[in-house]
């Protein structure tokens, strides 16, 4: 089969996207790899070219439709208006506005079925913030704009995955969210994620959130009077479930092979590990959308826009796994349809 069509989004334009789009389309036989449309803004990503030295045409088209994806080019659907002279690395409403109305495009696309899946490229919440679109981050809009009640963010890195019971919340709150029934939908999340990538059974972990999971009310009651009953309840449904586990041990032991994922209780308990394992190839994906949602798992990096450092590898990974993802599932259709 071909390659399903990604969309990607240029995220924040004073970050770092437009230079690890630039950087990823540029690479040996990207384009006989993949099929990729982006959402951004040409000049921009013209400008990240010519500052790499990097010899790209950008095609401007209306649709995926349209696009040819041809060696030595990009793409690029057009969804903003931004000065020619935005500086890098600062924040500005205005970029951060233009990477809200990329985004919203990209889901478009996605809900319509013209592209199968979404990639994106990171974005800057404060500029987010002062263009007036008051989200923690691109999961929280991604629901809203989809529709979506039950989601989740899940971490792929270095062998290892993790999906977030809570994410963008302070500590405190994160603990309050430890509740039966949100720990139950990230279970069901997990086990219907790694279904949808081919693990007939797949084994769910669920981390603890107190050490050494509690041990049985020493260090705090959550363990065994919210998580452990939903355990038990995603057990009663067929779901490989088990936990919680230690929150010390229970990644080493998904290392190691004992599980196919692990649910963690916030944002830091499953990030750390992701990103110690591989920051530069890590990959975000949310959890529960109608179609796939892929991320570099790292900010817009201002400190280094526009400077030509910055690493395009999680960039190339997420496109990667949005790629695998989609052709899975489309596979998945095509058998059922078969019969």
């Amino acid at each position: 089969m071909r390659p399903p069509v990604v969309a990607l989004t240029m995220g924040d334009p004073a970050g770092i996207g437009p230079e690890i789009i630039a950087r990823a389309f540029a690479e040996p036989g990207f384009s006989e790899e993949n099929r990729v449309v982006v959402v951004g803004d040409g000049a921009r990503l013209e400008r990240a070219a010519a500052l790499l030295r990097l010899p790209l045409r950008i095609e401007t088209v209306s649709g995926p439709e349209e696009a040819r994806f041809r060696p030595g080019s990009v793409d690029l659907i057009p969804a903003s208006r931004l000065p020619a002279d935005l500086p890098f690395g600062r924040l500005d409403p205005r970029a951060g506005d233009a990477a809200f109305e990329y985004l919203r495009r990209a889901v478009g696309l996605a809900l319509e079925g013209r592209v199968s899946a979404v990639a994106t490229a990171p974005l800057n919440k404060e500029a987010l913030h002062l263009a007036g679109h008051r989200y923690p981050g691109h999961t929280e809009i991604l629901a809203e704009l989809t529709g979506t009640r039950d989601y989740a963010m899940m971490l792929v890195a270095d062998g290892l995955r993790v999906i977030h019971v809570s994410t963008h919340v302070p500590l405190r709150e994160a603990i309050e969210l430890v509740r039966p029934e949100r720990e139950l939908a990230v279970i069901r999340l997990a086990h219907g994620a790694m279904r949808r990538i081919g693990l007939e059974s797949p084994r769910v972990a669920v981390a603890g959130l107190n050490p050494h999971a509690g041990e049985n009310g020493l260090f705090g009651e959550e363990d065994r009077e919210h998580i452990a009953p939903a355990v038990e309840r995603a057990r009663s449904e067929g779901i490989d479930a088990s936990g919680p586990w230690p929150p010390d041990t229970v990644f080493l032991r998904a290392r190691r092979g004992e599980f196919d994922i692990v649910v963690v209780q916030y944002h830091d308990q499953g990030h750390i590990p992701a990103k110690l394992l591989g920051f530069e190839g890590g990959v975000n994906v949310t959890v529960g959308l109608p179609f796939f949602r892929t991320s570099v798992d790292h900010g817009t990096a201002f400190d280094i826009a526009g400077t030509g450092r910055a690493d395009h590898s999680s960039l190339l990974a997420a496109l990667r796994l949005a790629r695998e993802l989609a052709g899975a599932q489309e596979e998945d259709r095509q058998k059922k349809r078969r019969g």
